[in-house]
């Protein structure tokens, strides 16, 4: 298990546990070679902000969004992680069985990275192997990352 902490200032600063700035892509590189991510953490917590700011570290050529609605949205990234990045958001499924309607098994065993928020709505499609980040805000604003590469 590993632990991050955001410092929320006017441009977000991700800290190791040694207090260190790095890189969002530190967490991709620590958890090698594992590509489907699930992220925990209260509406709010900054989910789909911690989702961006990696997409776009990943070199993203597209705007990053919350997929709420689409259920999930395709982005493509240049160089270092050249292909596609798929980010769920399964806040509105009713059922697993949406997810498997829209082929979300697919997806999430393709190879490509994958960043799913509120991934307990399908839980079941997961794969074993999934990483999971708890985002937890702090009383001074800034959030907590923690990583476990264990089913939680």
């Amino acid at each position: 298990m590993s632990t991050y902490t955001i410092k929320m200032k006017e441009s977000p600063v991700l800290l190791n546990e040694q207090g260190e700035e790095v890189s969002p892509l530190e967490i991709l590189r620590s958890t090698e070679p594992h590509r489907v991510y699930a992220f925990d953490g209260q509406m709010g917590a900054g989910k789909t902000t911690f989702i961006k700011s990696l997409c776009e570290a990943m070199g993203t050529i597209d705007i990053v969004n919350s997929p709420t609605f689409a259920i999930v949205n395709v982005y493509d990234v240049e160089q270092p992680y050249k292909g596609e990045v798929y980010h769920f958001d399964c806040y509105r499924l009713k059922d697993i069985r949406e997810a498997m309607d829209f082929g979300a098994e697919e997806y999430l065993y393709s190879g490509n990275y994958c960043f799913i928020e509120w991934p307990e709505m399908i839980e079941a499609l997961l794969p074993e192997d999934t990483v999971y980040i708890k985002i937890v805000p702090q009383e001074n604003g800034d959030r907590q990352l923690i990583l476990d590469s264990a089913r939680a």
